[in-house]
């Protein structure tokens, strides 16, 4: 038995609850682990709530795909893992299959990463969909090369802060945007060349200042909305405005050629693009791993709870308040 934290109905973090639950042994193709930190991510608020891109197919349904722990058995036709075995879980499955906000869980093989020398259980559970976001993203589909600049809305997010050292390690430069001055300091500290605060600085303007009047290659949004409009404004000739995240929560528009912007090329990207695809996903763990030995790269963590303590940590992702990412840990 562990304790998993299950939801019966849709709603706000108060219908999460921690019930135990047999685990029984992983099938083919299955990892099962012993989680010993949960990474929190939008994408379990919008399953929990209803808004997700694939609806809750049952209940009692389950939460979570970032996790570190060790390995504590393997399904018939897994290879390069074993028992004892430090790793972490990348987003790589639904929600509706498996879960890992439990003491332990049972995962695909193929969405476990060996975890790098080094890097503890929390740091483990708070690095990879970060660094691989924004890898994915902005390498293996943007192609993002060394003196291309790329805006960085939502910068303060734990994929913004790896956008940034992403950005560093390629040789491009990061141009932070935030909606107020409270998170500037940490931005610049993060390694942003630049911090333009939403609500007070015309955004246009200081890109483009900051580009001699170029434009920035890549604009890496995580809101959306009505605010694409603004940003498609700052897109260089032929570069790509990619949308990852729907922070606003209203429709996005597409900006139209009466903008009188120069060609403009606009997709949406999510993580299963890198994580479903094996050579992707090697890559990405490649370059990662590279990153955090050098110490280019780094787990951002904001805080940490309890999995007794999950709805509290809920409540805390759900305030935007964070820099960074939130850890729940399980005591195991």
């Amino acid at each position: 038995m562990a304790r998993t934290v299950l939801f019966h109905e849709l709603g706000g973090p108060e219908v999460m609850r921690l019930e135990d639950v047999e685990v029984g042994e992983p099938g083919p193709g299955e990892v099962r682990i012993r989680v010993d930190a949960i990474g929190l991510n939008r994408a379990e608020v919008l399953f929990r709530t209803g808004h997700y891109i694939e609806p809750v197919r049952r209940f009692p349904a389950r939460l979570g795909t970032e996790a570190a722990g060790v390995v504590e058995a393997v399904g018939e036709g897994v290879g390069g893992l074993r028992p004892g075995q430090p790793v972490s879980t990348v987003p790589a499955f639904s929600q509706n299959d498996y879960g890992v906000y439990a003491e332990r869980a049972i995962v695909p093989a193929a969405a476990v990463l060996h975890r790098p020398e080094g890097i503890g259980a929390v740091e483990g559970a708070a690095v990879w969909m970060p660094y691989v976001t924004a890898y994915g993203a902005l390498v293996e589909v943007g192609g993002m090369r060394p003196g291309d600049t790329v805006v960085l809305n939502a910068a303060s997010s734990s994929v913004g802060l790896a956008a940034i050292h992403v950005a560093d390690r390629v040789g491009a430069t990061p141009i932070a945007l935030t909606r107020t001055a409270a998170k500037k300091e940490a931005l610049l500290k993060a390694g942003a060349a630049e911090v333009i605060v939403t609500e007070s600085d015309d955004v246009v303007d200081r890109v483009l200042a900051a580009t001699g009047g170029r434009g920035a290659e890549f604009v890496f949004d995580a809101v959306a909305g009505p605010g694409v409009t603004d940003l498609a404004r700052v897109v260089a000739r032929e570069g790509m405005l990619l949308v990852y995240g729907a922070l606003s929560g209203e429709p996005t528009p597409y900006p139209g050629i009466d903008l009188g912007m120069p060609p403009l090329n606009m997709r949406t990207y999510t993580l299963l693009e890198t994580t479903t695809q094996p050579e992707r996903l090697r890559r990405a763990e490649a370059f990662v791993a590279s990153g955090l030995r050098s110490g280019a790269f780094r787990p951002m963590v904001d805080r940490t709870f309890t999995l007794d303590e999950i709805a509290d940590a809920h409540r805390y992702l759900e305030s935007n308040a964070q820099i960074g990412k939130i850890v729940v840990t399980t005591g195991t």
